[in-house]
This record gives structure tokens, sequence and C-alpha cells, in this order.
């Protein structure tokens, strides 16, 4: 007796990742991930109404996915400089080594980040939440100084784009670039520090 595999949105972005890793952004079709899933292209259309929504889809799990880690760096407890760092340093760790492990699926996911401005846009605005709640904590600890922890954390995210943003994954491999990040990361806090009382 044949199983009945009921088809989900999850099941279909699996598909469609396994279709762009094996055909590239440019030849995958929908009827290429239908076929790996065994079913019509009209059926991956109940779910995705239009290979432009399925590829948005496919992006916005991507950077789900990238976000995780940082969301529960954001989320833990302890001394704000300490997490501020630590978040800063593992953005910076997952874009690289998802370029050096894996640098066909990175340009393919970068072309298609590229296709959904709004999934981007939003994964941005999730990333300076995280720093901004890092940033307000430290003000309330009595370690950091910021009138506005959004405009603060706007600013760490712009500081640092050279290190996330894969416009220069190119640069990523310079060997003077964990001194240059030290040397950023120091300069970073020593700004967002608080004054000592006296």
């Amino acid at each position: 007796m044949n199983e009945v595999v009921v088809l989900t949105p999850e099941r279909i972005l699996e598909a469609t990742e396994e279709v762009l890793r094996r055909f590239g952004l440019a030849k995958a079709t929908v009827v290429d991930v239908a076929r790996a899933l065994d079913v019509s292209h009209g059926s991956v259309y109940r779910h995705f109404p239009s290979k432009a929504s399925l590829r948005e889809a496919v992006a916005r799990r991507w950077l789900d996915r990238a976000n995780a880690p940082l969301q529960k760096v954001a989320e833990s407890t302890g001394p704000a400089p300490a997490r501020l760092e630590k978040w800063l340093r593992t953005m910076i760790d997952i874009k690289y080594r998802k370029v050096c492990e894996d640098p066909e699926m990175f340009a393919t996911y970068l072309a298609l980040a590229q296709e959904a401005c709004e999934a981007v846009r939003a994964h941005k605005e999730r990333l300076v939440d995280q720093l901004a709640h890092i940033i307000s904590d430290g003000v309330k600890q009595g370690a950091f100084q910021a009138a506005d922890a959004k405009m603060a954390a706007w600013a760490v995210f712009d500081a640092t784009t050279r290190y996330h943003h894969p416009a220069h994954c190119d640069e990523w491999n310079d060997p003077t670039k964990a001194a240059r990040i030290d040397a950023l990361l120091g300069l970073l806090l020593r700004g967002l520090e608080a004054p000592r009382k006296r």
C-alpha cells in the first residue's frame, strides 16, 4: 500500500532548495520542483501562486535560518557588551561560513535575496531590532549610553557592513580581516560605553 504524503509549504521549500542546488537559479523551474515532489506543478501553485512568490519564500526561509542563532544571542542574559560582541562575531561568522562552505549556493541565495527586496528589508529590520534590544539592555545595566537605542543599532549595523554584506564577500579572505574586525568592534564598544561615575 502506498503511503500518502501531504504536500506542505515546508516540503515544497525543501524541494525547491534541492532543485536550486542541482540546476541553479537561472534554470530551475516550478515544473522541476513539482517533478522532484512527484506532484503536478498546479499543486505547487496552490501553495505559492507564482514563481516569484516561491523564490521569495525560499529567500525568507534562508534568511530566517541565518537569523536563528543571532536571535538566541540577543535574547540571552548577561553583560550587554559581551552579548553585543558575540552577536556581531556570530553574524560575521555565519556569512563567512556560508560563502566558504557552499559558494555556489551562496551565490544562488544572494541572487534570490536581491529579487526578494521585501524579505531582505524585513530581515535587516529584525537584525537591527536584535541589536537595539542588546543596546537597550546595556543602557539599563549602565554599561552603554545611547539616547536612541534603535539609531545606535543602525549605526553599529552600518559600521560593520563590510564584514556581513554579501557585496563585500570577495574581501573576506583578506589575511588582515580578523585584526580589522577586532579593531572595529573595540571602537564600537568604546563608543557605546557609558562614562564611569566618579
